[in-house]
């Protein structure tokens, strides 16, 4: 394409639907990239109750006020990944359908990916037992028991979200303790139809058709045993999608992309924000401010090259 944007935004959760809103009302001609439903980790998720004014909203209604937003303000929108940014004055972005769109500046916020537990037959029951998304799957536990992995706030809010359609969720750490907050905590600790076990780990997905149990380790003993089960939730953290400026030079050896308090990369017009950045604390509230600061920024670096 021809056409020079003054921002591409790569990613429409929070952070960049929130530098989306803030570019244009900044009055840059602005596009937005995403490869899949606006919102990002927002439509995963079930409830939350630490958005400042809303003592609790569904991460769903959320996602959709943050895009009817972006849409009221006629943000140009296209649902493709963008498979390499490339670095020059005017930077080129090589989109996963194979066209390319052009940028003054660009905001990477394409945020994290779920890790895998990495055992036998994930992979392959994946989508017939094993599933990513409490929120996307739950109702099709009803009745039935299932396993979340993990000991973080996800695990422990999904685990709470998937009581209301099983008879049984068991939670699996490997440790003795959480690395959830306290009020994550004492939500799925006092449930009747949480149970924990711990220092434990899983080794492998059992079932053919379909998932039937998980195959555990207990650390202390030893032991491998398997555990029936109907469904799997893993929530064991995520990896950055930074893919597309892996060449840049940009990330921690963690693959998060290294940003300022500008939100800016060592490569000039090149901005992170939300989950994508090496920080210290991922939530909604801070993916938000990233946003709005890296297009505040962006904004000022195209008025410098101008």
């Amino acid at each position: 394409m021809d056409k020079i944007y003054d921002l591409a935004i790569i990613g429409a959760g929070p952070a960049g639907m929130t530098a989306g809103i803030y570019a244009k009302r900044a009055g840059l001609e602005t596009i937005m990239f995403e490869n899949s439903a606006p919102g990002g980790k927002l439509v995963k998720t079930f409830e939350i109750d630490n958005w400042p004014g809303e003592s609790r909203v569904s991460g769903v209604d959320l996602a959709l006020k943050m895009y009817e937003h972006t849409t009221s303000l006629e943000i140009e929108t296209e649902f493709v990944g963008i498979k390499k940014i490339n670095n020059d004055i005017i930077k080129t972005l090589e989109t996963e359908d194979g066209r390319t769109f052009k940028a003054k500046a660009v905001i990477l916020a394409t945020g994290t990916i779920e890790n895998k537990m990495e055992i036998p037959n994930e992979d392959r029951l994946t989508g017939h037992g094993v599933s990513f998304c409490a929120v996307c799957d739950g109702a099709f536990y009803k009745k039935k028991e299932v396993v979340v992995i993990g000991g973080g706030n996800s695990a422990l809010e999904e685990a709470v979200y998937l009581t209301q359609f099983a008879t049984k969720v068991t939670i699996v750490i490997r440790r003795d303790v959480f690395r959830a907050d306290k009020v994550a905590q004492e939500h799925a600790l006092d449930h009747p139809k949480i149970s924990v076990i711990r220092h434990t780990v899983p080794i492998a997905v059992v079932g053919e058709d379909h998932v039937t149990a998980i195959r555990l380790k207990d650390l202390i003993t030893n032991e491998e045993y398997d555990y029936p089960t109907d469904g799997i939730f893993p929530y064991i953290g995520a990896t950055a999608s930074t893919t597309s400026v892996a060449h840049l030079n940009v990330l921690d050896p963690l693959g998060y992309m290294i940003v300022n308090e500008k939100m800016a990369s060592k490569v000039p017009g090149l901005y992170g924000a939300g989950d994508v950045c090496v920080k210290p604390l991922r939530q909604i509230v801070t993916a938000v401010s990233d946003g709005a600061v890296a297009a505040q920024m962006a904004f000022l670096y195209i008025q410098s090259i101008k």
